[in-house]
């Protein structure tokens, strides 16, 4: 059976990467590791659409001057949002004037640009690559479930969607963040129909792929510092945990899910967080940070969608779910 993992060239590095959010994000666990936030959710903007594009924007042009690179060395961007036709990464491509390629993962849309972004650097076709993903609280309740005008209740299983935007700059390099490894996740659904409980849903599929990449790289648990799902919370994550387990994998205190290292206990984000930000703002921002300074020397990111659109979800279809790992590993010699 061929395997569902990808392993890149040794030289295939983060070169620069960024992370930008909002003002609820900024009072939360992630504010000190933010390149930038915004004041409020309009950021500067008429309409909240055009806030999450400028989010997106300013990550991506904050990654490519971290980077030192021009924008014409930039060989693609990948780009991928919530929104219906990805308006966001493809508005923010026509500012940005790269050739562009959007994608749509839904929330595991931020390793899923990762794992595209690498593969094309890997194997030459580009020298550099930029990738993308933003999502915002307030588009994403809009377009998934009700305006947020509307005041609708919510159960404890929902999450917060995080507004925000991640970005990175690929390329091939002797230092930086190595990108070692892509586990290649396969679409499955369990029965879930809430979309106020995505984390109950997409949990099969990130046990999936965690298994799977295991399976592949001859890996287990121990041997990452730290292993993070996107965006299961406190309902998929335990799920996940147990499914793991099932197949004969102690994940141990080092599995830890995004959508919780975001927000403080005390802000009510229900279940955690969510949306394509939440793991995008956590690697991009605080783990890449983490990588660099050498707290860790090697960490596995799975970001986990619910494929699902509004018509689906008013039709009575199951969500269909998927995840991404990707492992990052700091091969430099401590000093």
């Amino acid at each position: 059976m061929e395997k569902k993992t990808w392993e890149f060239s040794p030289d295939t590095r983060v070169l620069a990467s960024a992370a930008v959010a909002g003002p609820m994000e900024r009072k939360g666990i992630i504010g000190k590791y933010l390149d930038h936030s915004f004041d409020d959710l309009y950021a500067g903007e008429d309409t909240w659409e055009k806030a999450e594009r400028k989010m997106l924007s300013t990550a991506v042009d904050t990654a490519i001057h971290k980077s030192g690179k021009k924008e014409k060395e930039i060989g693609v961007y990948l780009a991928g949002d919530l929104l219906n036709q990805n308006i966001t990464a493809s508005f923010s491509a026509q500012k940005l004037g790269i050739p562009f390629m959007g994608i749509y993962g839904a929330c595991s849309s931020s390793m899923l640009s990762t794992t595209l972004g690498s593969s094309l650097v890997s194997a030459g076709f580009v020298q550099h690559a930029v990738i993308g993903v933003s999502s915002h609280n307030c588009t994403a309740e809009k377009q998934y479930r009700y305006p947020t005008e509307y005041g609708g209740q919510k159960p404890n299983t929902a999450q917060w969607t995080v507004t925000g935007a991640g970005a990175a700059v690929i390329g091939k390099a002797k230092k930086g963040p190595r990108i070692r490894f892509a586990t290649i996740g396969k679409v499955m659904e369990r029965g879930i129909k809430n979309p106020f409980d995505m984390g109950s849903a997409m949990a099969p599929a990130a046990a999936d792929t965690i298994i799977s990449h295991f399976k592949d790289t001859g890996r287990t648990p121990s041997d990452y510092d730290l292993i993070v799902t996107g965006d299961l919370a406190t309902v998929g994550h335990p799920i996940a945990r147990e499914l793991i387990s099932q197949a004969g994998y102690d994940m141990g205190p080092q599995f830890s899910d995004c959508g919780l290292m975001i927000y403080n206990k005390d802000q009510e984000t229900f279940a955690g967080g969510s949306g394509c930000a939440s793991s995008a703002i956590v690697t991009y921002g605080r783990l890449m940070q983490e990588l660099t300074k050498g707290k860790y020397k090697k960490i596995l990111v799975i970001a986990t969608g619910a494929l699902l659109s509004p018509v689906s979800y008013q039709q009575g279809e199951n969500i269909p779910c998927i995840a991404h790992a990707v492992s990052f590993e700091n091969d430099q010699p401590s000093t």
